[in-house]
């Protein structure tokens, strides 16, 4: 009775944003769940894959998205500006993107390169006659045609401009000191190196081991 009556308020308590919060984080979970089969049975997917399980990136690629050869990532890290947790996709035109209501316009990831230039005639002429054009380069972006070498760029892009430049940033957008941040990470090398100096010392110790069982 009393765990009914418990459950009751907690339901009673809920307001109709919880309640679309939530629905909308399970559907979240669960495109991301089915999403995860298409990285497995190749290794650079799984590779991939493992970095996004790391990294907390959530794959929420619609059923029409992956039909248009889309993929969607959503971060654990909001957007300095609007608050939201930002979205990168991968797209079979060779464009990677920012998207996402997070941001107020998409814009392209790629790297930039020099454009083929172009030439439009001035409408002067030299001495001769001859009509003159002046030469204009733009940058241009560096599309990436395969999807493995999208998601790989795309993986390396947020591990650099999102996770390290906003290091002491957590997901629910409030800041870490940056002192607390960078004691807990040298604290946690230091942890892992204890590891190591422990697992050489075992190798150490069995190579021992072996080398007077054989004597």
């Amino acid at each position: 009775m009393i765990k009914k009556t418990i459950k009751k308020e907690l339901v009673v308590g809920l307001t109709i944003k919880d309640i679309l919060t939530f629905m909308m984080r399970v559907d979240l979970i669960i495109r991301n769940n089915m999403n995860r089969k298409k990285y497995m049975g190749d290794p650079r997917y799984a590779k991939v894959l493992e970095k996004m399980d790391l990294l907390g990136i959530m794959d929420i690629t619609t059923t029409r998205q992956d039909k248009n050869g889309t993929i969607v990532w959503k971060l654990p890290i909001k957007d300095q500006d609007s608050g939201i947790l930002i979205e990168v996709a991968s797209f079979e035109s060779g464009y990677v993107r920012n998207q996402g209501k997070s941001t107020r316009s998409n814009f392209q990831l790629n790297k930039r390169c020099e454009g083929e230039p172009e030439f439009f005639d001035s409408g002067k002429k030299d001495s001769m006659g001859r009509p003159l054009y002046t030469q204009w380069t733009t940058r241009t972006c560096k599309l990436i045609p395969i999807e493995i070498e999208r998601l790989e760029y795309l993986i390396s892009y947020c591990l650099k401009n999102y996770y390290i430049k906003n290091a002491n940033r957590v997901a629910d957008g409030d800041f870490i000191p940056r002192w607390k941040h960078e004691d807990v990470v040298n604290n946690t090398i230091k942890l892992y190196e204890g590891y190591d100096r422990v697992r050489d010392l075992e190798n150490k110790l069995d190579t021992i081991k072996r080398i007077a069982d054989y004597e």
